[in-house]
């Protein structure tokens, strides 16, 4: 059941949203335009890189690090939740694993915040606003177990600026209003969420069954927070822990830098998106080819229930090279899964509102493969930070080049390695050719060399989609 929702930009810019509870769209007008605010605080430390080849351990609470802030809400006190499970390793490679199955979260995603506890209930008698605030997170994000609301009536979720705003109307009576939903997340630190009455007056028989329960809340991990995961990772069996997807001095830079030095390699960083997934786990995932097309790994999620609970961030990107204000980013729902493999690690799958995101650009599939040293560059979000970029940065590429065209990923000669430095997080992103400018693998493991599964593999399988 897609929800309904309608996004506000500006105190005063509301955009109505097409749909029932039974379809989803939602219009957003923003681009760069000016910064919205900090990604997080200025600090004067180095980024750390995530360490590859640290799964999860098989059991335990996903608990933040020790030195994190308490997650304190004005609505309440929150407890964390056990999430965390073990990745399942690859076949064929060792102990390799998934770029995203290298710090905590289930399934082989990178984990960028702590699930909590809730127990609200708004409106018919309780309190119609809510305040969920945890100083410094980098997202909050609601999940309402139960909406029963009088036609007409509706929640919003919103920043409590009017900046960013999202709209949920009453679920229509065949609908049903017992089953969960996650809302789309607001970036910052603070939610509201606020009932809205416009369905008449209240019949007093149903006082007791009618309101929006919110049962949990997603806090985004600080930047120090994400810093500091590797520290809290275990070893994968016959790893020594020195193996880093950050091959050397980290080479990456924000996209932004590219602007003049490369204005090809940040234009085609656009098509990239920052996918949020169940709340608190992250990939990268790409528009490929001019339809409403997006690619990930198939380690990131395979099926479309798990589409349907991923937001896809697009221009999740820094304002000025090196600085920490970031521009808002467009967020749309994912949709459908259309095609997903597990050998080749990959997942092609929809979104909603596809007309919100089509002026980010595509990317295309390379059908040749590239020679050894064929220098690269790879936009991505590594460790769930805004849009970065290794390699080909002006006349500079440093140590993203093609090591070996044909790599052992899952099978035998599947990917193509490389040194381009990525993180936890970077997992689906595209690996780009200098030369073409058109994609030559899909990344998903870290390990020095990293590697990504051919692009032409890739087009084999999913053309007839494109």
């Amino acid at each position: 059941m897609r929800r309904a929702v309608s996004i506000v930009v500006g105190a005063s810019a509301a955009l109505a949203l097409a749909g029932t509870a039974g379809a989803a769209a939602w219009k957003y007008s923003a681009d760069e335009g000016r910064p919205v605010g900090s990604w997080q605080e200025a600090v004067g430390s180095a980024r750390t890189p995530v360490a590859a080849e640290r799964p999860a351990a098989a059991t335990g609470t996903a608990a933040a690090p020790s030195s994190s802030p308490a997650a304190t809400a004005a609505a309440g006190t929150a407890k964390p939740q056990a999430t965390a499970s073990a990745p399942a390793s690859p076949t064929g490679t060792g102990a390799r694993s998934p770029e995203s199955a290298t710090v905590q979260g289930g399934d082989g995603r990178q984990k960028v915040g702590e699930l909590l506890s809730i127990d609200k209930l708004l409106g018919y008698g309780a309190p119609e606003r809510e305040v969920f605030h945890y100083p410094r997170a980098s997202y909050v994000k609601v999940h309402f177990s139960r909406m029963a609301m009088l036609p007409g009536d509706y929640v919003t979720v919103s920043d409590g600026k009017g900046r960013e705003s999202y709209r949920y109307d009453a679920p229509r009576l065949l609908d049903g209003v017992s089953t969960g939903r996650w809302a789309m997340s607001i970036t910052g630190d603070t939610a509201v969420v606020e009932m809205h009455r416009g369905g008449g007056n209240l019949v007093g028989s149903l006082l007791g069954r009618l309101g929006v329960n919110v049962d949990r809340v997603a806090r985004g991990y600080s930047r120090q927070e994400q810093a500091r995961m590797p520290e809290q990772q275990l070893t994968a069996p016959g790893r020594t822990g020195r193996e880093e997807s950050v091959c050397g001095p980290d080479e990456s830079r924000d996209a932004v830098c590219y602007r003049s030095a490369d204005p090809v390699a940040y234009t085609r960083s656009k098509a990239i998106a920052r996918l949020l997934i169940n709340g608190t786990e992250l990939c990268t995932g790409w528009r490929v080819g001019s339809k409403n097309r997006m690619l990930t790994n198939n380690h990131c999620f395979a099926d479309s229930a798990n589409a349907y609970e991923t937001e896809v961030w697009f221009n999740y990107q820094c304002a000025t090279c090196g600085g920490f204000e970031v521009f808002r980013p467009t967020k749309v729902w994912g949709d459908k899964v259309l095609a997903t493999e597990h050998v080749l690690d990959f997942t092609l799958f929809t979104v909603g509102n596809f007309r919100a995101v089509q002026k980010f650009g595509y990317l295309s599939l390379d059908t040749a493969r590239p020679a050894r040293g064929q220098e690269l560059y790879v936009p991505q979000h590594p460790a769930g930070e805004p849009t970065r970029i290794a390699g080909r940065n002006g006349a500079r590429a440093g140590t993203c080049a093609v090591a070996d065209p044909a790599f052992d990923g899952y099978a035998a000669d599947s990917d193509v390695s490389y040194y381009c430095d990525t993180e936890g997080g970077s997992s689906g992103s595209p690996v780009l050719s200098r030369k073409t400018n058109k994609v030559v693998a899909l990344h998903h493991f870290g390990g020095c060399p990293n590697s990504g599964v051919r692009a032409d593999l890739l087009n084999a399988k999913i053309r007839s989609y494109l």
